[in-house]
């Protein structure tokens, strides 16, 4: 059960800010890291609040994701310009240059949602749900694409996301190759996969 649905504690800017200390230990600290005591400590709030918010791990885990979604979101205003452009490979490219930006320009969500889909490797709940998650976001993906008349279909985006968590892991971390630029990349990708 959610604590917050379940009348625990209902202060919403409190919750987001527990939630983003959250993010934040798991991005720096890891899976391991992950406790109710050093969220309270990440978001300098009495000991116990985060538990008063988030009754298990489940439920830290379900604010991580939701959060995640939230600051990873696109602009609306970025898709707005976009959405006026001509449709086609170069728009395409634009669109995923702009999920590279924002997922590096955030750079704890980022490392938060890896973190979760390692757990999820050794985690029976983390994995179902991070596969909810992803799942979700990957039919959501599907659907802009096909409403925006992108080109490329669903068996297209699964491939581009594949190599996008590959760049965006790689920028990240441990560059593979130091110079390459990743708009350059987003170019490649694009024009191999859709050519």
């Amino acid at each position: 059960m959610n604590s917050y649905s379940g009348g625990v504690a209902r202060n919403p800017g409190r919750r987001t800010r527990l939630a983003d200390a959250a993010v934040r230990v798991l991005a720096r600290q890891g899976s391991r890291g992950l406790t109710h005591r050093a969220i309270d400590a990440e978001a300098e709030v009495p000991r116990g609040t985060a538990s008063n918010y988030f009754g298990s791990r489940d439920d830290i885990i379900e604010a991580i994701l939701r959060r995640i979604g939230e600051r990873l979101s696109p602009d609306p205003d970025v898709h707005a310009e976009l959405a006026r452009r001509p449709r086609g490979a170069e728009l395409f490219a634009d669109y995923l240059r702009d999920i590279v930006h924002r997922l590096t320009g955030d750079r704890d969500a980022t490392l938060a949602l890896f973190e979760l889909r390692i757990e999820a490797a050794r985690t029976a709940s983390v994995a179902e749900a991070v596969a909810t998650w992803l799942r979700t976001g990957l039919d959501a993906d599907v659907a802009f694409n096909t409403q925006a008349g992108l080109p490329g279909g669903r068996w297209e985006i699964v491939l581009f996301h594949y190599a996008l968590d590959g760049l965006i892991l790689d920028q990240l971390t441990v560059p593979i190759d130091e110079q390459v630029d990743p708009d350059h990349a987003v170019d490649v990708l694009v024009d191999r996969l859709l050519r």
